[in-house]
């Protein structure tokens, strides 16, 4: 195996293969190394709603960064299947944000108004409305706010789809391969050391998720992230209940194909334990039986629990160790890693490549990040 490339990529998750992506499209020499398999933990847990709309509030500087990235996925998805051969199963069904209360409605009519003046396409459906348009849906929903443009992929085969995407461009790949140590030269990257050999580049990304802290935790900063724990669970019916994806306060149900459907997330912070609870796979399934009934009617498929990285102000570290040249971060993608990856990959290339790049994401924003003794 090659020992020196032009850009090493730490983390083989949805969003370093993303990175390896575009970074091989420009025909940089890449490796990337992952101590686990490559698309796993919380890659492989999403249900892969693309909320551009759904998931960020309208005060978040992540909004426009979603939006951009949500646009990229039709194109995306066909350069992928031409090199991978993998459908990532792109559905723009659209995503319907339900109202529970009269509070939650005054909220959702309020969204519905800014996003109209931003030039989104959104639409306030009435209780009868919404029931006319997903007929299974309960007498709890007062109604909903539909969102035509978000959509949803399927997460694993997106993970999976970029990784061999970037092998077939050139890419190398270090399967069960820890980084123990980053490699410096008078505060300059050069490359990684693993258990068993180094390996060399005058770039280094890392992007291990919810595991990155620890890596960069011996570079003298400690970044402000922690681990959020989400459980999940799927079921199969035998008609298709629904088209949209439905958002609730308490979690999303999303149908995926053959009668599949996913239905999560629990947030639990501050833990690296990825076993499945009973009291969050009971609010689950309260919740979602609560709209939509005939779910009592499923078939119990399986459930399971990914690990995603959440930072201090909630928005993600992009960019260069403020200390170490050639040093670069991309984690705490928190809950939108699946929709922020193609931006991402772009962005990160785009800073390899020399460009100017103005972002809210610097890795330098204070008081997230502090220094710390190595």
């Amino acid at each position: 195996m090659k020992k020196h490339y032009d850009v090493i990529i730490v983390g083989g998750g949805v969003i370093g293969s993303s990175i390896a992506f575009h970074l091989s499209k420009r025909n940089y020499r890449v490796l990337v190394v992952e101590k686990g398999a490559l698309a796993q933990k919380a890659s492989r847990a999403a249900a892969g709603m693309l909320g551009a709309q759904n998931e960020i509030g309208e005060d978040s500087p992540l909004l426009s960064f979603a939006r951009k990235s949500r646009a990229m996925f039709p194109a995306l998805a066909e350069e992928l299947q031409f090199l991978s051969n993998i459908n990532i199963e792109l559905i723009q069904s659209g995503i319907i944000k339900v109202a529970q209360s009269e509070e939650e409605v005054a909220h959702l009519r309020a969204i519905a108004a800014f996003q109209e003046k931003i030039g989104e396409k959104v639409e306030w459906l009435t209780t009868k409305q919404v029931k006319e348009k997903e007929p299974e849906l309960s007498e709890a929903v007062q109604g909903g706010l539909y969102m035509p443009n978000d959509g949803q992929v399927s997460a694993p085969l997106l993970s999976k789809a970029l990784a061999q995407s970037a092998a077939a461009l050139g890419t190398d790949f270090l399967e069960y391969t820890e980084v123990q140590e980053l490699i410096q030269d008078n505060n300059r990257i050069s490359g990684v050391r693993t258990g068993t050999d180094s390996f060399f580049a005058s770039n280094v990304i890392v992007a291990g998720g919810a595991w990155s802290k620890d890596i960069i935790n011996k570079t003298g900063i400690s970044l402000e992230t922690y681990p959020v724990k989400g459980e999940c669970f799927s079921v199969q019916t035998h008609e298709r209940m629904i088209t949209s994806s439905i958002f609730s306060s308490g979690g999303y149900i999303v149908p995926k194909s053959g009668g599949r459907l996913i239905i999560g997330a629990t947030e639990k912070p501050h833990t690296f334990d990825e076993s499945v609870q009973l009291d969050g796979l009971y609010q689950l399934m309260a919740q979602a039986l609560n709209i939509i009934p005939a779910l009592k009617n499923a078939k119990w498929e399986k459930a399971w629990a990914g690990i995603r990285p959440q930072t201090g102000d909630g928005l993600p570290y992009l960019g260069e160790h403020p200390h170490v040249k050639g040093l670069f971060v991309a984690t705490g993608h928190y809950r939108n890693g699946i929709l922020l990856a193609p931006v991402t990959g772009l962005l990160m290339a785009d800073m390899i490549d020399g460009k100017a790049v103005h972002h809210p994401f610097s890795i330098n924003r204070t008081p997230y990040i502090k220094e710390v003794n190595r």
